[in-house]
């Protein structure tokens, strides 16, 4: 199975990014039953530790990612845009970072910077507590702990109604 997934991240390296990984109207989608997100305790890439338990009161953003996926280094630059728009509202954004090293993450940086936290899960012990099913996968956490909405594929963080929803979710 790792031989496969490793074949599967060589050849989405050939992939070229085109324009149709990311649409608008692609909604999120609700978690059913909104069960409690399961906590982690990361490191950033300048070694904070950073625990989920930490954000709670807040609507926590969780984006799963990796630099050698076209699709999740497209929908970057929409997501550092939209943090911008929903920190100052108390929305917190983590990219976590699955299987990849401090120096990977930092030298990727240079083309794609972002201000919210890239944390890294480099045993892959904390995407395997949520049910992800390939990569870029967003959970949107509510202010009381509990998975509300989930994005499988990209999206444009900062398209004004899925910005909207996820300040909705402050009421």
């Amino acid at each position: 199975m790792r031989d496969l997934s490793l074949f599967i991240a060589c050849l989405m390296l050939l992939m070229p990014v085109p324009a149709v990984y990311a649409d608008k109207s692609q909604p999120l989608h609700s978690v059913t039953g909104t069960p409690i997100a399961p906590d982690f305790s990361l490191q950033d890439t300048e070694g904070k530790r950073h625990a989920l338990q930490d954000y709670r009161g807040k609507v926590v953003i969780v984006n799963f990612w990796a630099t050698w996926c076209p699709p999740c280094r497209y929908e970057l630059p929409s997501m550092e845009r939209a943090y911008q728009r929903l920190k100052d509202a108390g929305v917190e954004m983590l990219a976590i970072n699955v299987g990849e090293d401090a120096d990977t993450i930092f030298t990727f940086t240079a083309d794609y910077p972002v201000t919210f936290p890239l944390l890294m899960d480099r045993d892959s012990k904390v995407i395997n507590d949520y049910p992800v099913m390939g990569l870029p996968t967003t959970y949107v956490i509510d202010n009381k702990g509990r998975l509300v909405y989930r994005a499988i594929g990209t999206r444009e963080w900062d398209d004004a109604a899925l910005v909207q929803k996820i300040l909705d979710l402050k009421k």
